[in-house]
């Protein structure tokens, strides 16, 4: 059969290409080409995967707020319609293919879009997949008494309809180009088991979840990790392996010996720490990889907190961040400098921002202006308030407590006093984040949408969860010209017009400095040398999301 794959053009339109496998009319052919690989998957279910994680998967529910972790337990689980390769061709999962101008799923004014499902998909607990369950997830994540992940983009879907069990339409309120990678994020969720829920928010099926992936749901320890086993009807490619073991092991220092002891096969999500990268390249039976990745880190002020709301401050503090001297020393020089909440593998990135020099006279003369003034301790203050504020990270990254001990150092030379805190990421990720309980964050993360730049859930003004509105802008940030032109970007389908706008987001982004960006990670990961099937992929939080095509070879 002949597959269809949506590729993105230069200008900003698609094309189908066909991609020609040798395989059942209702097999998906999923990618388990791999570094090294040079043979075929083994027939049926082989041995076991244990993968290591320095962050704790926590939620099931694949429409709830999530961090990354947890989008790489969702891809063993579940399928969306299509998913992104690491190229950014879009390949369609649930979806028989997808839709286009071309192929007359999407209509020329990009407000219709016509879905064609996959047949023969089940569900983990026999009952079949239909296009009721993808009527009731996207009217689910628009139900404004549900905790969705996001509604942006969803929320302009209407008008669903059902033609039959295998055809879905809707209309669009107005077009939303990034409308396709958001959907390569969305995981289909089944009618028959939530909608009898009393409430989907606190369902049981959060906690045993049930899906169409290439694995079914086993079991969690709590503080330890989760197993899943393998989805032996499976529709598409794999699995070949029984089950995958997600360990949850917080301390970096002790998840890198897991590895170099062959106790874990398969160490993600951030890795290699930066100091143990050049041993681990000369580990024998490993492989190793500098992976592809799409997230920036950085320092996300709470523009809620009325010490943020100074630009003076906020300007001050980053002129004190020595990123240079925190890439070299702590990174091992690994990563790259940015000024962007934007990657640079993006079509988008705007490499014009002006660039940050370390300046502890410019941050002082700055806060002198301001009329924030030294106290006997060394500590300024302003009409009665302390120049004083928590930056919290996750606990167990040795390398993030030390960047955050050299901007302590180089702040209180400022007369700026931080503390710092500590926590598991579950605790930091959970309401702390989630309803900006948070002064900042040192983090990193993924602030477009999936393969597209789209950056709306993250710095629209609708966007507050604890303003009322559904999104990820936790920093509380607002600024009408930014929500304007996320406007005009979103409703383009032309790649040169939604280039410049997202140029001027970024630049107003770089001005208001909500974030304060230091630098573009370079993760490693590594496996074992006979675990074949991994591609690191910068369109996804996670690079298990083809863990169903892993296997070990002979």
């Amino acid at each position: 059969m002949e597959r269809k794959a949506l590729q993105p053009e230069s200008n900003g339109s698609f094309h189908i290409s066909r991609r020609t496998v040798l395989a059942a009319p209702a097999a998906l052919m999923l990618p388990h080409l791999a570094m090294g690989q040079s043979q075929k998957p083994p027939k049926g279910q082989k041995g076991q995967i244990v993968v290591g994680f320095s962050q704790e998967p926590t939620v099931f529910n694949p429409l709830m707020p999530r961090i990354e972790t947890d989008q790489g337990v969702w891809f063993a689980l579940f399928n969306p319609l299509w998913r992104a390769d690491p190229d950014g061709t879009l390949v369609p999962e649930l979806a028989a293919e997808v839709p286009t101008l071309d192929n007359g799923g999407i209509s020329a004014d990009g407000l219709t879009w016509k879905i064609k499902l996959r047949k023969g998909v089940k569900w983990h607990d026999g009952k079949e997949f239909t296009a009721e369950d993808v009527k009731y997830t996207l009217e689910l994540i628009n139900n404004p008494n549900f905790k969705a992940y996001t509604r942006q983009g969803h929320g302009l879907v209407k008008d669903i309809a059902v033609s039959s069990p295998h055809d879905i339409s809707w209309t669009m309120s107005k077009a939303y180009a990034p409308y396709l990678a958001l959907l390569a994020w969305t995981f289909i969720v089944p009618k028959h088991v939530l909608s009898t829920a009393a409430d989907p928010n606190t369902a049981p099926f959060n906690s045993a979840p049930i899906g169409t992936g290439p694995f079914k749901w086993g079991k969690r320890v709590a503080g330890q990790g989760v197993t899943v086993e393998a989805n032996k009807d499976y529709f598409g490619d794999g699995p070949y392996v029984e089950r995958v073991i997600f360990n949850y092991i917080p301390d970096s220092n002790n998840l890198y010996t897991q590895f170099k002891t062959g106790q874990i096969d398969y160490i993600g999500y951030y890795g290699i720490g930066a100091q143990y990268v050049k041993e681990a390249s000369a580990l024998r039976d490993r492989k190793v990889e500098k992976v592809k990745f799409s997230q920036v880190e950085g320092i996300a002020l709470n523009m809620g907190k009325p010490i943020f709301q100074d630009k003076a401050v906020r300007r001050a503090m980053y002129a004190g961040m020595n990123k240079k001297a925190m890439i070299d020393a702590v990174y091992y020089g690994l990563p790259t400098e940015t000024e962007s909440v934007t990657p640079r593998s993006s079509w988008a990135f705007n490499p014009d921002l002006p660039k940050q020099s370390y300046d502890l006279g410019l941050g002082n003369k700055l806060l002198d202006e301001a009329g924030w003034v030294r106290g006997p301790d060394g500590v300024r203050a302003k009409a009665g308030q302390r120049l004083e504020f928590t930056v919290a990270t996750v606990s167990g990254n040795a390398q993030r407590e030390q960047v955050l001990q050299l901007l302590q150092q180089d702040w209180m030379k400022l007369g700026i006093a931080m503390q710092i805190k500590t926590m598991p990421a579950a605790v930091v990720y959970g309401d702390f984040y989630t309803k900006s309980q948070f002064d900042c964050l040192l983090l990193s993360t993924t602030y477009g949408t999936g393969s597209d730049p789209d950056v709306t859930q993250r710095f629209s003004s609708g966007a507050i969860p604890v303003q009322g509105g559904s999104g990820q802008n936790f920093y509380q940030y607002k600024n009408a010209e930014v929500d304007r032109l996320l406007g005009v970007a979103q409703a383009s389908f032309r790649r040169a017009e939604r280039k410049d706008a997202y140029a001027k987001i970024q630049a107003l982004i770089r001005e208001d400095l909500v974030i304060l960006p230091l630098c573009q990670p370079q993760p490693v990961e590594g496996s074992k040398a006979k675990l074949m099937g991994y591609r690191s992929n910068p369109n996804v939080s996670c690079n298990t999301w083809n863990i169903g095509t892993w296997y070990w070879a002979a």
